[in-house]
């Protein structure tokens, strides 16, 4: 079947071309039919709220890209659950992509640390990567696309989200939004792409509404 992204209007962090900072993107993901309404995925306040509404086995997914990182290599991530108990199957977990290959860190890969507050924290070292093919795994190439996300039926509020030592958070857009799209700016995002002026225009006025 065809695969359909649904970008996330509410809270959608925006990474510009040249941009070295790293920036959470949200993502709802919709792979068939079965997943449609399923996925759930906002930013608010320090806290990546992800929701699968409907069966594992369905072709969905919620999370959230994180920019910034390519050309690195992996050296460490982490991050927060409000209880251990949203740890449901490996899911959340890191998705890192190299130029080998992607790999995977999911929360049952290590055991958390357990804080004063009931949050559970997941820590991970390059020597956690879990390669998603057929044995023998490569030596982990140079980044090219890091993602944390959830693809098994359940709910995770994530904090903390840090990647090679950096707490990543979403990137906001304040000011005169179209200003940033005018004059051929609109070509400059790459984190998401635009088709043109106007369809850059009316996500900032979403991003910058919906996030405040």
């Amino acid at each position: 079947m065809r695969k359909v992204i649904v970008a996330v209007v509410a809270a959608c962090g925006l990474a510009l071309a040249g941009t070295a900072a790293a920036a959470l993107v949200p993502f709802e993901f919709v792979g068939d039919s079965s997943g449609t309404g399923c996925p759930v995925a906002t930013y608010s306040h320090g806290v990546l709220h992800l929701e699968k509404n409907c069966v594992t086995t369905a072709n969905a997914s919620a999370g959230a890209e994180i920019t910034g990182l390519n050309g690195q290599s992996f050296t460490s991530a982490s991050f927060t659950l409000a209880s251990a108990s949203q740890c449901q199957g490996g899911s959340p977990r890191f998705n890192i992509v190299t130029t080998t290959g992607t790999f995977f860190l999911g929360c049952n890969n290590v055991t958390p640390t357990t804080n004063g507050d009931g949050t559970a924290t997941y820590s991970f070292t390059a020597a956690n990567l879990v390669w998603s093919g057929v044995p023998p795994a490569p030596v982990p190439g140079t980044i090219t696309g890091v993602s944390i996300l959830i693809d098994v039926q359940g709910t995770a509020d994530i904090t903390k989200i840090s990647v090679n030592g950096v707490e990543q958070v979403q990137l906001h857009v304040s000011g005169d939004r179209a200003k940033a799209c005018k004059k051929g700016g609109w070509k400059s995002f790459t984190n998401p792409t635009f088709k043109n002026q106007g369809q850059c225009v009316s996500h900032l006025q979403h991003q910058l509404h919906d996030a405040g």
